[in-house]
């Protein structure tokens, strides 16, 4: 066919200079104009701009073309983010569905729930591994033809799942879901930065990772109904039948995205491109290298530090309460399946509000800027709304974790999960924030970027249920609360490993008064694990510790305490016993000196504990506002 008229009108070129100050990416043909490069453009080009939007204030520049995804209709961008949100929500959402039929299926294939548990972290991890297989064909041959590709083999991988009656063959199909049904889920950025302008990118971003966010809660809060009331191996039917509608309605109403605005010529009508296209986009050849290239973005720290913030909000405030309230609840409370399943949708609504929280407040924070300076701001100013999130996913987690423990067994309130719906909406908006704050700096590496996030986020959360139970049995969920929140949060005055977990939690718990019981250390090679871990062998100007002890049994823990305070200075001194093979006992003494704070009464209950005071006094700790 001859060349579309449109298509031959000239482009702005891009200097070898530009391309250097750029991400150094593989060999593909530049897909992103830069809104500097407005006044190089012909006037035929420009005429077309302000037919087609009315303004030249455009960033970044649309190609003269019909089939570019930033000149499509509104309707026809919001319908294909539709789809691919939809798409991207089923990865997570096919990897927590059968969260809530744990117990069925540990029943049926006579497996502990642990080991149950291992089926939803398989695909976690696939997840976040696979679309470093998909990006660079996705970037050769474009989105759609991979999408469509992914739904079926995810139609056929979910029906071996329904059929299959032992935990290897089950374990094997849903490996091979994860590993086709993944690539919406990571470069559905590289589908919003392709589609939408800067301007409204956080908004549409948002709608991208919300999806994402909620497929982890919305699976087990229906499936719960379903293996109830049928069996859970409807589940994988259900998702199955999932997938096929999607396939017809990706095809019919998924236009491609993939858009390359120079070194190609366009030939055909804007419908051939969008829809009949399934040969290859970019001609550039496929080096082994762009398989693992972002893993690179290690090297770019606007890319590595949001990735790591974000993945392990990811892990504290969505992985563990999602995936422990099937394990903790079925446990303490005796929960059957639907029971289970009404617990995610504080989740679902903690989702909600964080995203009305990121996205529109994220793109109106930055226009606000804008119209104040009358300049772009720069994209770090972004960042300032995700701190909200951060805060949010720590008060959620300790209010989750806490609570309970704090309930009596047989005896619920839905106090956990308005903790867990807290984190959720931190998680949500630390999601939205960072990864459009990441695009907004290398949007030509869209992909890339939404892969080596996913990777993070998916590796990261893949960990966590293989330690969760035996943190939560050495140390308490009190103590796990603040292992932790030690992990994600610095001492405000910037200093680091003052605190142990225990105190941590003491101290939390102290903010509403409330007993807390201090776990037994029965492992002393995991005592002094997570003492280095926290920093207790550390020592700073505004700490001194001193460490006794040969330790070589197990520990039986006790606390007594020596408070004085001297010139505004808070002194604490606890001797835990540790009995050695010998039955010797060996003194392990910690000494913290820290400012004086005013604190709420605190009490450690101490009832059950065996108690080798310092100083020959049995007494539980208490300590007393100054």
């Amino acid at each position: 066919m001859e060349d579309n008229p449109a298509s031959s009108v000239a482009k702005p070129q891009v200097t070898q200079n530009d391309q250097a100050s750029r991400l150094e990416h593989a060999e593909t043909h530049a897909t992103y104009i830069e809104k500097e490069a407005l006044a190089q453009l012909p006037e035929e080009h420009r005429q077309y701009l302000l037919n087609r939007h009315g303004t030249l204030e455009l960033d970044p520049i649309p190609d003269a073309n019909d089939a570019d995804p930033y000149n499509w209709p509104r309707w026809k961008k919001v319908t294909n983010l539709t789809l691919v949100a939809f798409h991207a929500m089923m990865a997570t959402f096919t990897a927590s569905a059968i969260q809530s039929a744990y117990p069925d299926i540990a029943q049926d294939l006579h497996i502990s729930l642990q080991k149950t548990s291992y089926l939803t972290s398989l695909q976690i991890a696939l997840i976040g591994g696979a679309p470093l297989f998909w990006r660079p064909l996705s970037n050769r041959y474009g989105r759609r033809p991979i999408f469509l590709l992914s739904l079926v083999c995810s139609l056929a991988g979910n029906i071996g799942c329904a059929v299959s009656h032992s935990y290897a063959t089950q374990a094997l199909c849903r490996a091979i879901v994860a590993w086709f049904i993944s690539p919406a889920a990571a470069i559905g950025s590289a589908v919003v930065a392709e589609t939408f302008f800067k301007r409204e990118r956080a908004k549409y971003m948002g709608v991208w990772t919300l999806m994402v966010t909620l497929g982890v809660p919305i699976a087990p809060f229906l499936f719960g109904f379903v293996a109830l009331r049928v069996s859970y191996r409807w589940i994988y039917w259900i998702l199955a039948i999932t997938n096929g509608v999607q396939f017809v309605l990706y095809f019919f109403f998924g236009p491609e995205s993939r858009y390359l605005r120079t070194g190609v010529v366009h030939r055909g009508s804007a419908l051939k491109l969008e829809y009949f296209n399934f040969a290859r986009i970019d001609p550039s050849k496929i080096k082994p290298m762009e398989f693992i290239s972002p893993l690179f973005l290690v090297t770019r720290p606007s890319v590595l530090i949001p990735a790591l913030a974000y993945s392990i909000v990811f892990l504290l405030a969505g992985v563990l309460p999602t995936v422990e309230v099937a394990q903790l609840f079925a446990e303490k409370f005796e929960f059957n399946a639907q029971e289970l399943g009404l617990q995610y949708l504080g989740f679902i609504i903690g989702g909600v509000v964080g995203e009305q929280l990121s996205g529109p407040l994220s793109d109106w924070w930055m226009h606000r800027r804008v119209s104040k300076t009358q300049a772009r701001p720069p994209n770090e100013h972004r960042l300032w709304l995700s701190y909200l999130g951060f805060v949010l996913a720590i008060v959620g987690i300790v209010i989750f974790l806490i609570q309970v423990d704090h309930l009596p067994p047989m005896q619920y309130n839905v106090t956990p999960i308005v903790g867990a719906a807290i984190a959720s909406a931190g998680n949500q908006i630390v999601t939205t924030i960072l990864i459009t704050y990441s695009v907004d700096c290398y949007p030509d590496d869209a992909a890339s970027i939404g892969v080596f996030i996913t990777f993070s986020r998916q590796i990261i959360g893949f960990e966590g249920p293989f330690w969760f139970p035996q943190l939560f049995e050495n140390v308490g969920l009190p103590g796990s609360a603040g292992v932790l929140e030690r992990w994600a949060l610095e001492d405000h005055e910037g200093r680091s490993g003052e605190l142990d977990g225990n105190e941590i939690a003491v101290y939390l718990a102290s903010a509403v008064n409330i007993k807390v019981k201090l776990p037994d250390f029965t492992d002393p090679v995991l005592r002094l694990l997570l003492d280095y871990m926290l920093g207790t062998c550390g020592e700073s100007k505004a700490q001194r510790v001193e460490v006794k002890t040969d330790v070589k049994g197990g520990v039986k823990g006790g606390h007594d305490g020596d408070i004085k305070h001297e010139q505004g200075t808070h002194r604490e001194e606890y001797a835990p016993t540790v009995t050695g093979d010998n039955g010797d006992d060996d003194d392990v003494v910690f000494l913290h000196e820290h400012k004086a704070r005013k604190r709420p009464r605190v009490v450690i209950d101490l009832e059950d504990e065996e108690v080798t005071p310092i100083k020959g006094q049995t007494k539980p700790l208490k300590t007393e506002s100054t």
